[in-house]
């Protein structure tokens, strides 16, 4: 990871065949950075966490967003169950609050100045999270860049909800926020800065939180405000600009995008949300015990390859305020209970397997030494994030209140489950033909797009479109298709590889012609929702190397209950694969019992092959990993793996306690069938059959009813590797 001027840039080339997320080095890096801050033991804990949906009309053609006031209710609630904050010390200012708590410029300059710099004191934790759209202004007093000497004739800038005078923004800019954070009287300050700065627009189904500057200039009072704060702080403006290029300001800022980058305001399952915003908190309700010593895994947390997170801080100081959470990771937590009706919040449940937490998934009652005393089972469909449960099982001296930890024990999924693509504008009149060909494929669920800036009512997998001028120049890869060819993006519009055809094309073919590949992308889908490496209670451990060197770890990712992950201390790994080598995957099996393996392989494209079992001699006996042994997949002389194109690829690792019959069974068949040597096994005839058969597997044909499937993660674990190629 390349150093530049004491900022990481975090950026994980993408699978095309991510439907939304970041990488887990983006989100792991910077989830640590934000947890070595917040997680230690300090007199006091304090928060100022706004969000802005609402912005006025005006001539900066403001477009509303939809998930900053949730981004603001998931810090509040990570804060509070995680990191021990107390509620009465985090100030919320967002678009859905009393007019006294408006995220205007006057109440938010108010709220820093009173709640954290005249509160908090030396040693104290500070937390100031922004959610909405950011900008640039013009800099009548410009700073010199460090890197090139040359003056920087804009700033970046928060935008509040004021509305704006004649060529005048009341936007809040960086200079004052780094005037401010200066201003605090700790060093333990973290800022959190989900905006952009890259013009604005929408990206498929996700609005850019970003409005263009349009050569606006800061109101005189943000000007005169500077010069009070710099006079405060005795620093003339070389003063200024030499702490800045230092890097000497107070703390920590972890911003969702790099300059000139597009920050999404995204479309979840029921709730829209910061893309980073939800990944970064999801991934800190599985935060482990101690902070700097260990990488959680993030399991199959894909990246938008066009937001590109950074850090910024002062490198040069010792981290000490580093130490541990006071709490057990987790999945949910009880947010209100009602005689027998208990609320509660998921907040650490994994984006994949969201949808299979509805009526019937059960979470255990836990304390901080994760130890069960109960059971509750969910009773309503979920809202969002909130859902509403019943306790079912339950110790003699169990006490459920706000605040008790959860981790899952079994989830529900669909036995019916759909990939839902959504239709783009571009097909215009010919959107009806492709919905009524879409449907004709089982389990695919096709939605016309709509006018305005919200296309798709709710969140969709994929987009089928004509590739248009504006969408080529979205695309950052080589080869990128024509313009007037069909095919398929993510609801980010990220390009799906090799999914997009020949200008002239009939929607009709092209529908035909991408079949294969869309059952391979609802395979995929569903096997996804089985992805438990946080709340699995198997100890399994994958590691991706070159056979050329096997002790050289090039992607890791492991359980969360793992042993060996306690003594793990905070370590990247490259997540890169070279061209032309051959490479290999090792299993380690942790625990006391025998476990049943089986590895699938995503391309960049989506296409779905089984890398093991081989394809010499199928049966549960070859599938089987003993107890502290150590699997490898890609032996020289069994099946040679090796990456020949750039891309990205993702394996995904199946692990059960029981025999994974019906796919073998199904494997066997296709074995028959393709009669190919050693080659990997391609499922892509009836790939959706063969991942049904698995989920059989391993729900032990359990079901709720016959529309769901139990999967319980005392008997499972599913793992995911993402790594680019070349």
């Amino acid at each position: 990871m390349a150093m530049i001027n004491r900022r990481h840039f975090l950026q994980f080339t993408g699978s095309a065949i991510a439907t939304l997320g970041f990488s887990h080095l983006d989100i792991t890096q910077q989830g640590n950075r934000y947890a070595q801050i917040v997680a230690q033991s300090t007199p006091r804990k304090l928060a100022l966490l706004v969000g802005i949906n609402k912005y006025p009309t005006n001539k900066r053609s403001f477009q509303n967003l939809r998930g900053c006031v949730t981004d603001v209710k998931l810090q509040e609630e990570l804060l509070v169950h995680s990191f021990g904050f107390n509620r009465k010390d985090i100030i919320k200012l967002t678009t859905d609050s009393p007019p006294d708590y408006q995220p205007t410029r006057k109440n938010i300059l108010k709220q820093f100045e009173e709640h954290l710099i005249n509160q908090a004191k030396p040693g104290d934790v500070v937390v100031f999270h922004f959610s909405g759209h950011g900008s640039f202004l013009r800099d009548p007093n410009p700073i010199k860049n460090c890197n090139t000497q040359k003056f920087d004739e804009l700033n970046s800038t928060l935008v509040v909800t004021d509305e704006g005078q004649n060529n005048l923004a009341p936007d809040i800019m960086g200079r004052t926020l780094f005037l401010l954070r200066s201003a605090l009287k700790t060093d333990n300050v973290t800022m959190v800065l989900d905006s952009c700065y890259s013009g604005g627009g929408t990206r498929g189904n996700f609005i850019v939180r970003s409005v263009p500057g349009d050569n606006l200039e800061p109101l005189p009072e943000e000007l005169a405000y500077q010069q009070r704060w710099m006079k405060q702080l005795r620093l003339n403006e070389e003063e200024l600009r030499q702490r800045r290029c230092a890097g000497v300001g107070k703390g920590v800022v972890i911003a969702s995008a790099e300059k000139g980058k597009e920050a999404a305001d995204a479309k979840f399952d029921g709730f829209d949300a910061g893309a980073f915003t939800y990944f970064l908190t999801q991934y800190l309700w599985q935060q482990k015990n101690t902070v700097g010593g260990t990488i959680a895994e993030i399991r199959n947390i894909k990246p938008l390859s066009f937001q590109i997170p950074v850090v910024d801080g002062d490198e040069s100081k010792p981290i000490y305020f580093i130490s541990s959470k006071q709490t057990a990771s987790s999945d949910a937590v009880i947010s209100k209970v009602e005689g027998e009706k208990i609320t509660l919040w998921l907040g650490g449940v994994d984006y994949d397997g969201l949808t299979a937490f509805q009526r019937g998934a059960t979470f255990a009652v836990v304390d901080n030494s994760r130890k069960a005393s109960g059971k509750l089972e969910l009773t309503s469909p979920r809202s969002g994030l909130v859902a509403e449960a019943k306790l079912v099982e339950k110790a003699t001296n169990i006490s459920l209140q706000p605040g008790t930890l959860l981790q899952e024990s079994s989830r529900v999924i669909p036995a019916d489950l759909k990939l839902t693509i959504g239709l783009d504008s571009s097909l215009a009149g010919e959107a009806s033909t492709a919905q009524a060909a879409l449907s004709k494929i089982n389990r695919i669920q096709a939605v016309p797009a709509k006018q305005g800036n919200s296309p798709y009512p709710s969140e969709v997998q994929y987009i089928l479109s004509r590739m248009t001028a504006d969408y080529r120049q979205l695309q950052k890869q080589g080869n990128i298709p024509a313009v007037g060819s069909i095919g398929l993006f993510t609801q980010g519009l990220e390009l799906v590889s090799q999914s997009f055809g020949q200008p002239g094309e009939t929607i009709t073919a092209a529908v035909s012609r991408l079949e294969a590949k869309i059952k391979s992308l609802l395979a995929t889908f569903i096997i996804k929702k089985t992805l438990n490496t946080n709340s699995s209670q198997l100890d399994v451990e994958v590691v991706l190397n070159l056979v050329e060197q096997p002790n050289k770890v090039l992607a890791r990712t492991a359980t969360l209950q793992g042993k060996n992950n306690s003594a793990q201390s905070i370590q990247v790994y490259p997540n890169r694969l070279p061209l032309n080598k051959l490479f290999q995957f090792q299993v380690t099996n942790n625990t006391n019992d025998n476990l049943y393996v089986a590895i699938l392989l995503v391309d960049s494209s989506g296409d779905l092959l089984v890398v093991f079992p081989y394809r010499k001699n199928i049966n549960n006996n070859t599938l089987l990993l003993k107890p502290s042994a150590t699997l490898i997949a890609g032996q020289r002389g069994q099946m040679e793996l090796q990456a020949v194109e750039k891309g990205s690829a993702e394996a995904l690792v199946i692990v059960s306690r029981s025999p994974l019959k019906k796919a073998v069974k199904a494997l066997q068949s296709l074995v028959v069938e393709q009669n190919r040597g050693s080659e990997a096994i391609d499922i892509s005839r009836e790939p959706v059959e063969v991942i049904s058969d698995l989920l059989d597997d391993l729900s032990g044909e359990r079901g709720i009813s016959v529309e769901y499937k139990e999967v319980k993660v005392a008997d499972i674990a599913t793992l995911s590797i993402s790594f680019a190629v070349g």
